[in-house]
């Protein structure tokens, strides 16, 4: 029984050791607020906005491959739609003519960090070298520093949100999920993001998937004649007076202009 006793206690120690080391952290990356948080609710990136307005952003994760970026820049382009692109650093080291080619057309340059790790299995110091070092791969390419972040692996933790926020970010994920990494046939692409889209979604895709290129025409054709705008992801969210519920999704908190995106 004393046995027992003694590990059990050991144990607790353990445990709280390990709790104060990572309230410590906290403290000290990011302060009192996200300590508060991490003790409170569980904070969100933001997955979809509340509107009216029937306006979508379409996205692209950029972190291996490059045989299909000028195509789908060239769909893009056909259509007159301004995508967003969430691209790794190590992806605009490698590919910076692409880079540079789609921030030439408009498109907005995102950050989905520097090597792609599981992002929330880092401590908070590593997390912000991960989002600045991409950042500032991107900007010697472009010449602009991304205001938005998207987590590899749609695998977030308050520390990560905190980090990024601190580093005057916002996170992104999505809200229809095409699912074209798994490399279904073109339309099941089609249907599955059609049946979901809705105003203030996010879509994702990804470059190198192998039938992302068949299946954006008809997806962006069919998006235009139910009426859609397709905006960049900054040109879709609040970017003051809001909130962001349980399930991602960004709301105004005023009442007088619920519908107003900027």
């Amino acid at each position: 029984m004393r046995a027992v006793v003694i590990t059990q206690k050991r144990m607790v120690t353990g445990l709280c050791g390990l709790l104060a080391f990572a309230a410590a952290v906290l403290l000290a990356f990011h302060g009192v607020p996200a300590l508060l948080a991490s003790f409170t609710q569980r904070q969100m990136p933001i997955c979809r906005v509340q509107t009216q307005e029937k306006k979508i952003a379409v996205t692209f994760d950029m972190d291996s491959g490059n045989k299909d970026t000028a195509c789908l820049a060239d769909i893009l382009r056909r259509y007159g739609v301004k995508a967003t692109f969430f691209v790794v650093g190590a992806w605009a080291q490698r590919y910076p003519q692409s880079l540079r080619a789609l921030s030439a057309d408009g498109h907005e340059i995102g950050n989905h960090s520097d090597t792609h790790p599981h992002m929330p299995r880092l401590s908070g110091a590593e997390m912000l070298r991960q989002i600045t070092e991409c950042n500032g791969k991107i900007r010697s390419v472009t010449g602009n520093t991304p205001v938005l972040f998207r987590a590899p692996y749609d695998d977030y933790s308050n520390l990560l949100i905190d980090t990024a926020r601190a580093a005057s970010m916002q996170c992104i994920q999505w809200s229809v999920d095409s699912l074209d990494w798994k490399n279904p046939a073109p339309n099941e692409i089609k249907k599955r993001v059609l049946a979901q889209a809705e105003p203030g979604s996010i879509l994702l895709f990804h470059n190198g998937a192998l039938n992302t290129a068949t299946a954006l025409p008809d997806i962006l054709s069919a998006l235009q004649t139910q009426g859609y705008s397709m905006v960049p992801v900054s040109q879709l969210i609040y970017h003051d007076h809001f909130r962001i519920d349980e399930t991602g999704t960004q709301k105004r908190t005023e009442t007088d202009d619920p519908d107003r995106s900027g």
